[in-house]
């Protein structure tokens, strides 16, 4: 198996110490890689090495997953789990490893950050690739209304144990129903997933990130976007649906599609090879 050149470690941001990989160092474009819920950057394994001859590649343990610290917000923190918030920790990600811009790569609800982020920063954005984005629905859709929000945060404690104990107890159907072929995901993935995600005050960063969520009204946003974009879909994922990123093709200024056979919501890793001849002549021209 061909090894590629990778730094490991931790780096402070925006009040989390954030944990990250960087793969071809000092290159001089950068890409960025953006996990889904209830994943870590390893859903990025298989590919980020391969990528990274082409591009220096950052992955990284989004905020209330993985290995990234677990804060909770105060009034003597700057700790936020928002949508912007972690889209403006991308982009300061960016700066501290010494890039002006990069290429967002983003599955699931990582490509809903690579959208806003994309329209937050347009100058900052060189180009986007949408993975099973969530565009039209879940993450970017979901909101919590804000005449319930102050009851909710006066029952974190219970409600965080009450949704310990639904992720707990339905993580490996979830996580196994993002794949075409369940039987794909070996047990011992499954297991350094589920121990990625349940780290310290995971369940209490969850339901931070949940408050958090509102409606993101992409529908009425992307024909602002002005940068190359394309939009991947597994042939087969149920997750979101391909007829929304069929739509998203459609929608986003510009944008090409890319259909990865034999595969569904986490083609990265069901069948990286097929996902990185999807989407390496858009890197090459992109970067």
């Amino acid at each position: 198996m061909k090894q590629y050149g990778m730094e490991e470690g931790f780096i402070e941001c925006r009040g989390f110490q954030v944990h990250y990989r960087l793969y071809g160092k000092g290159k001089p474009s950068l890409i960025v890689l953006l996990h889904g819920s209830f994943l870590s950057m390893r859903s990025w394994f298989d590919v980020a090495g391969p990528l990274s001859e082409q591009a220096a590649v950052l992955v990284f343990d989004r905020p209330a997953f993985g290995e990234t610290s677990k804060p909770l917000p105060s009034r003597k923190n700057t700790v936020a789990y928002s949508p912007e918030a972690q889209s403006d920790l991308v982009m300061e990600l960016i700066g501290t490893f010494g890039y002006s811009d990069a290429l967002l790569v983003g599955n699931s609800t990582g490509g809903t950050l690579a959208l806003l982020t994309a329209l937050r920063y347009p100058d900052k954005v060189r180009g986007i690739v949408l993975c099973g984005a969530m565009i039209y629905s879940g993450y970017a859709t979901s909101e919590v209304p804000g005449a319930v929000k102050p009851f909710l945060k006066m029952l974190t404690p219970v409600f965080s144990r009450i949704m310990r104990v639904l992720i707990t107890r339905l993580f490996d159907r979830n996580i196994r129903g993002f794949w075409y072929k369940p039987e794909r995901l070996t047990d011992e993935q499954l297991a350094a997933f589920r121990s990625d995600l349940m780290q310290g005050e995971w369940a209490r960063a969850f339901w931070e990130l949940f408050l958090e969520t509102h409606h993101l009204h992409f529908d009425q946003r992307i024909s602002a976007l002005d940068c190359p974009a394309l939009v991947v879909t597994g042939e087969h994922d149920l997750t979101v649906k391909t007829d929304e990123s069929f739509r998203l093709a459609k929608e986003l200024p510009g944008a090409e599609l890319a259909i990865v056979p034999d595969a569904a919501h986490l083609p990265q890793e069901e069948a990286p090879e097929g996902f990185l001849e999807a989407i390496r002549p858009f890197v090459g021209r992109v970067c």
